[in-house]
């Protein structure tokens, strides 16, 4: 039966990604798309996940996939309505970067997308541009990498410019080309064993005995990186509380830190909880930690966290980090606010939502915070300043202006916990996906002189 004789029929799978790609674009969280375009459908989680693959995959790529649908374009300047547009997106993102959708479907559930969605003459042009692109791959011409290294970059792995240019200039191209397509690559899953409740080797175990393949931490011996999809086993060690979801790299500012049993420590932006549960489990449950966070409903979710894993020491405190009055503490790790531009490969909407403003506006913020943080500190005691980005403004320059402004504080050397290729030659440690295998991350260990 041909596709005009059935213009109503359509994948509710893609229908519903369509629905959240269009969300995103608007503006929305890709989770917050995603959890929107699934209310009242009962699909399958092997549904889902297919889902999520289109939803994430298609806009991570949302430049290169319109700058490769131009050239089939009749008028390649006309801004497309927004179904049209990103039927074609999600269309061409099948076509390109998925290797178990054949292209005739591809183009078949496309053209259904843009009957139910759209109207007739948009479906005939879904079906002539997706045709003529299997057909002429080779119209297709991207900027010379050697002349114009910015219009390649961005076209091609798909970013946007002020990123690009900016790690041109802290990397160059050669290693900028390499991180850029690691962030395009899918994630694995890293559990963080909970040794409260299991051992390293008891989740290796159960891993290897229902051959799930995995690799151990690079830098943490309580992180194993699993190289499946999903969230396999997730009964017998997530639900039991034996294992937490968590990069490595998240990990790294708590084994600077270097939390001992029996001590006071704070962590002042600590919801959903992952450097708390850890820190927590490094104090082997005993002392007190005080987790502080603004977002009420996320502390909720840090507090049940916590209840899995069998941890009783953290007192959490809705509040703002500027509002709180208790302390001084041993140990205080402060996670600010930050661009995120490390986990960019885990968050599909940040390379698009993200801007040289939203940078400055950050940066404003973390030098507020990381001045009312030192003032939480003990004479002798040490903080952690850590983000999830890779941007120097956000991370060194931060840091370094609080020295000059505050001379109580030194920086220690992150070569007492790590080997020297993660250590600057600063002494903070930065990682970055594509050369570590981990997200991009920056910490810094600065004591409190003992006196002061």
């Amino acid at each position: 039966m041909s596709t005009e004789a059935t213009p109503h029929k359509f994948d509710p799978v893609r229908a519903a990604a369509l629905d959240a790609i269009i969300r995103i674009e608007q503006g929305a969280d890709t989770g917050d798309a995603i959890t929107d375009a699934l209310k009242d459908k009962n699909l399958r989680p092997l549904d889902i996940r297919f889902l999520m693959q289109l939803v994430n995959g298609t806009t991570k790529m949302r430049r290169r996939l319109d700058y490769e649908i131009k050239f089939y374009l009749a008028k390649p300047s006309k801004k497309q309505p927004p179904h049209l547009a990103n039927i074609l997106r999600l269309g061409f993102y099948q076509l390109l970067f998925t290797d178990k959708i054949p292209e005739a479907a591809a183009v078949s559930e496309s053209v259904n997308l843009a009957h139910r969605f759209a109207d007739p003459s948009q479906a005939k042009l879904v079906n002539a541009v997706m045709r003529t692109r299997l057909r002429e791959p080779h119209k297709v011409i991207f900027p010379d990498k050697t002349t114009e290294p910015v219009r390649y970059l961005t076209n091609y792995y798909s970013y946007p410019d002020h990123f690009v240019e900016y790690c041109l200039k802290e990397f160059g191209v050669e290693k900028t080309e390499i991180l850029l397509a690691s962030y395009n690559k899918p994630r694995r899953v890293t559990y963080r064993v909970n040794t409260l409740n299991a051992s390293v080797e008891d989740v290796i175990n159960l891993l290897t005995k229902n051959n799930i393949p995995f690799s151990k931490g690079l830098y943490l011996p309580e992180f194993i990186h699993v190289d499946s999809a999903g969230l396999p086993l997730e009964r017998e060690l997530l639900q039991s509380g034996k294992v937490y979801v968590q990069d490595e790299s998240a990990g790294l500012p708590v084994r600077m830190l270097n939390p001992k049993p029996g001590s006071e420590v704070a962590d002042l932006t600590a919801a959903p909880g992952g450097k708390t549960t850890y820190i927590a489990m490094k104090m082997h449950n005993q002392g007190r930690l005080t987790a502080i966070d603004k977002s009420r409903n996320r502390l909720e979710i840090l507090v049940e966290n916590a209840r899995r894993l069998g941890i009783t020491i953290i007192s959490p405190v809705a509040c703002d980090m500027a509002d709180f009055h208790g302390g001084p503490f041993d140990r205080v790790l402060l996670d600010p606010p930050c661009t995120g531009w490390g986990t960019a490969a885990k968050h599909a909407d940040l390379r698009w939502a993200k801007s040289t403003e939203d940078m400055d506006t950050l940066t404003k913020i973390q030098t507020k915070m990381i001045d009312r943080a030192a003032k939480l500190v003990k004479p002798g005691g040490v903080m952690v300043y850590s983000t999830c980005t890779i941007t120097r403004a956000e991370n060194d320059q931060v840091v370094e202006e609080f020295l000059v402004r505050n001379d109580k504080f030194e920086v220690e050397s992150a070569e007492q916990y790590f080997p020297k290729e993660l250590v600057s030659s600063r002494g903070f440690v930065k990682t970055y996906p594509g050369f570590d295998n981990l997200d991009g991350a920056f910490c810094a260990r600065l004591r409190r002189k003992p006196h002061s």
